[in-house]
């Protein structure tokens, strides 16, 4: 086991370098530049150029690079360019409402697609099953942004059951009744198209196990029907659903941004479009090299939880 994780971190370093390469590139190689966003009629081209030089974005991009990367390698992130606060600072600050509302969603996706799923494998061709299969292609087809939009309208603006968005009403903070109900309508949300691409997943894994002899043989002994199911059918169609869970750490990220967006999450998401209509770099880079990190750990426990579920795998 031990081997295999330190397999895995050595490949991963070249890998996280190569994305840091890339993301470096394409940032500055987008169009505008952090000082064209705050020209004002009273700078001069020559306070302009100024301005670049002390930014360093003159320099070329090989060299800009380096002193990132000497810069992160002491722990420094450096500086935002819009908000002159230390971009460590800024993450700190938004990390924890992301994390609450993509662990929230996760939850409430897999409480609801594993048990659906395994019961639609169960009822194959029922109305339950069509049921199932119906929510999970909608899940997965319906954007975000439309089913957001729909949310609010529906439950905050028409029923009035939920608030239109933001983390806490203002006078409120630390008062987790009302996080809660701030967090409803983003994590369903969130939670909408992970669930549906799980309830698929889980249902053609628990189906494909179902036919197996040796279900047949448990049946014979006279196990009960719940036995058979969680205790032999699903350890053994755990290795797809596993795969699945470690592919939705990515597709959640991507999400979040969405999310964070239409309902005002003070999170990562929302962090991003901002660095991206300001063009801070630094920002940029924080926020590219965090979610990099986050998407190689996954991969990394979803290799660890191949090794319990499959013995033949271990080393």
């Amino acid at each position: 086991m031990m081997r295999m994780i330190g397999r895995r971190l050595l490949i991963a370093i070249p890998v996280l370098f190569g994305i840091t390469v890339l993301n470096f590139a394409l940032i500055h190689m987008a169009p505008g530049n952090p000082v064209e966003m705050y020209i004002n009629p009273s700078m001069t081209q020559q306070d302009i150029e100024l301005r670049k030089e002390q930014l360093g974005i003159n320099d070329p991009l090989p060299v800009q690079y380096v002193r990132w990367l000497g810069q992160l390698l002491k722990g420094d992130l450096g500086y935002s360019y819009a908000t002159y606060q230390p971009v460590g600072e800024m993450l700190s600050g938004r990390i924890g409402p992301t994390l609450l509302l993509m662990g929230t969603a996760l939850v409430i996706a897999y409480l609801f697609a594993i048990p659906v799923g395994i019961w639609s494998a169960r009822k194959a061709y029922s109305w339950f099953d069509y049921s199932a299969t119906g929510f999970a292609f909608l899940g997965i087809s319906i954007p975000n942004f439309f089913l957001g939009l729909g949310a609010i309208y529906i439950f905050a603006i028409q029923l009035k059951w939920l608030p239109t968005g933001g983390m806490y009403t203002l006078g409120k903070q630390g008062d987790w009744t009302d996080v809660a109900m701030h967090l409803i309508l983003p994590a369903c949300v969130l939670a909408t198209g992970i669930a549906g691409n799980m309830v698929r997943y889980v249902r053609s894994s628990v189906m494909d196990v179902l036919g197996q002899e040796y279900l047949r043989t448990a049946r014979a002994k006279g196990m009960s029907e719940f036995i058979v199911i969680n205790k032999h059918a699903l350890k053994n169609a755990l290795i797809p659903i596993i795969t699945v869970i470690g592919l939705d750490i990515p597709l959640l990220l991507g999400g979040a941004v969405i999310t964070e967006q239409i309902f005002q999450w003070p999170g990562m998401g929302q962090l991003l479009m901002q660095s991206i209509s300001s063009r801070d770099y630094p920002t940029l880079m924080a926020i590219n090299l965090l979610a990099a990190v986050t998407v190689l750990a996954a991969n990394l426990v979803t290799d660890i939880a191949y090794r319990f579920v499959d013995p033949t795998m271990r080393d």
